[in-house]
């Protein structure tokens, strides 16, 4: 067989770079656990459902800290969600409130699990929008100080709110 005026060149191809790094959807993340805490502010069992809450929060901080490269520790995670939480009192209280609240017949537990699931996604919502704002900003769980972030989280939990609800929209819709 003859071939007329094409040449065809020698192309080698490489081998594509073998990826280190997992590579995280960051919105998917906070999506993901704001609705697993608006799942387990449905707990009915009251201080339960607080338990559960921290573990999905210090999920979220694990999973932020994978996706910014920052060493993770797991009673770190949980005095930094605490000492935050703790440093907004008002908001802080609202979440074991809207727990204690359950212990209500019938009235506690309606308005616990009305409550409940929004204040978890709002307050998961606000935590994941501190770290990611400190991660990006070079800090790490060490230099993390919750009097310097508190006024954000406030604005950031009341943003979390509204985010919840569209959060849940969408994951009805889907």
């Amino acid at each position: 067989m003859e071939q007329k005026g094409t040449e065809v060149e020698d192309v080698t191809v490489a081998e594509p770079a073998e990826v280190s790094e997992e590579i995280i959807d960051i919105d998917k993340v906070i999506r993901n656990h704001v609705l697993g805490a608006m799942g387990v502010g449905l707990i009915p069992i009251p201080l339960v459902d607080l338990v559960a809450l921290t573990g999905v929060q210090l999920n979220l901080l694990r999973r932020l800290s994978r996706a910014y490269n920052i060493p993770f520790s797991k009673d770190i995670g949980k005095h930094a969600i605490g000492t935050l939480v703790g440093s907004t009192l008002p908001i802080a209280f609202s979440g074991p409130l809207a727990s204690l609240i359950k212990t209500i017949p019938i009235i506690g537990m309606t308005t616990g699990v009305l409550v409940m699931p929004a204040v978890s996604g709002a307050s998961t919502y606000a935590l994941a929008k501190v770290f990611i704002q400190h991660f990006e900003s070079g800090g790490t769980f060490l230099n993390f100080d919750p009097e310097q972030v508190k006024g954000y989280y406030a604005e950031m939990f009341r943003e979390g709110k509204k985010a919840a609800v569209k959060i849940e929209k969408t994951a009805d819709a889907q």
